[in-house]
């Protein structure tokens, strides 16, 4: 089955301690069915001293997301829902709000 959420997409946040907003999908997990979107989730680590990072410490970085939790962004910056239609010979992802292509 297609995607309906993709990397690169605007999505808007539904529930959790982030409930309203909004970023882009940096990337997608598909086995878990989860998304990580940039600047939505953060959660510290604490990291040891190596090589590549001779400082360590505690780091902020980007959680996972279930997919069920965000919605795709339309032109109004208004969460909605995916549908897919045929435009020609392509298979095309549109919002069900505006009816524009996504």
């Amino acid at each position: 089955m297609a995607a309906k959420i993709k990397s690169g997409d605007t999505v808007v946040v539904l529930t959790g301690k982030d409930k309203g907003r909004t970023g882009k999908v940096t990337k997608v997990l598909p086995t878990e069915n989860r998304v990580v979107v940039q600047g939505v989730n953060m959660v510290q680590r604490h990291t040891r001293p190596t090589q590549a990072d001779p400082q360590g410490g505690i780091k902020n970085k980007e959680a996972s997301i279930h997919v069920s939790n965000v919605a795709i962004a339309d032109s109004n910056g208004k969460a909605t829902r995916v549908g897919f239609r045929m435009e020609g010979d392509k298979k095309v992802r549109f919002a069900k709000t505006t009816g524009d292509a996504l």
